[in-house]
């Protein structure tokens, strides 16, 4: 059942990419796109394709819930069902909206899967790349349906490659980060895509990422399948990751030793 279930919602991700989000790609009208809120941009597609993939989940798991980003926008209180019992899908049907808006790469449908109030499974599906990750926390990651563990090594903190996502950080902890940025072989401004950021460390890419919002639609998925795959996902202050969780501030890393060495090189004084 874990390994049909792993297959099935890939197919569903691949569908609804092939069906609803590929096509409207660069041919949205400009009634296509609004504000949801305050520069925080929703497409039809992203509506459409939440929609398609809601109902796919229900049909796999007939008893389970669906908190999807743009459920939740409508109706906040969903978040509740993140620490409730039975099965629960997390779903952000277009990770990096604004992307998809522009018509440019990169973007990626995700989802989750917590059980009684536990991330089990994730997968991230990038339709323009065909990069999919599935995996299931207690068995383990798949890159493109190939077994993923990361590596265990750990290169000086000069020869490290990562992203730093600074706009939304407070001003000290921006500095603070910039300043040891410098100390880093290379620290990317990001991509606009968290799914893509995860993407890139378990195809080995770079090998660490620091966030400041953590939406739980946005991180569900990609800390189970770097967990599941050996790497690490925490707070600034080392304490675990949980999608219920509110607490702003996040670094994730391939490996434990790596994590490490970027929380003391970029975050020394943690908010």
């Amino acid at each position: 059942m874990a390994d049909t279930l792993l297959d099935d919602v890939a197919g569903l991700l691949r569908e609804t990419a092939d069906r609803i989000v590929l096509p409207l790609f660069r041919h949205l009208d400009d009634a296509d796109v609004t504000e949801k809120a305050p520069g925080e941009l929703v497409t039809v597609a992203d509506q459409r394709a939440e929609e398609a993939i809601a109902a796919g989940l229900r049909r796999l798991r007939p008893n389970s819930l669906v908190v999807g980003e743009e459920g939740v926008a409508a109706d906040p209180s969903l978040l509740r069902h993140l620490r409730t019992a039975g099965d629960v899908w997390l779903v952000d049907p277009i990770d990096g909206t604004a992307n998809f808006a522009a018509g440019r790469r990169p973007f990626a449908l995700m989802i989750a899967l917590l059980t009684a109030g536990e991330p089990v499974a994730g997968w991230i599906f990038d339709p323009l790349a065909d990069t999919l990750a599935t995996g299931w926390l207690e068995t383990g990651a798949y890159l493109d349906g190939n077994p993923l563990r990361l590596p265990t090594d750990a290169p000086p903190i000069g020869e490290l490659r990562g992203a730093a996502m600074t706009r939304f950080l407070p001003p000290s902890s921006r500095r603070t980060v910039e300043a040891g940025g410098a100390q880093v072989g290379e620290l990317l401004p990001g991509q606009h895509c968290a799914g893509r950021e995860y993407l890139d460390l378990l195809t080995g890419d770079q090998q660490f990422v620091v966030f400041w919002r953590t939406l739980p639609w946005d991180h569900g998925p990609g800390t189970l399948l770097v967990r599941a795959a050996g790497g690490v996902a925490r707070r600034f202050d080392g304490t675990d990751y949980h999608p219920a969780d509110t607490t702003e501030g996040l670094l994730v890393a391939t490996n434990e030793k790596i994590w490490h060495q970027v929380q003391t090189t970029l975050l020394p004084t943690r908010t």
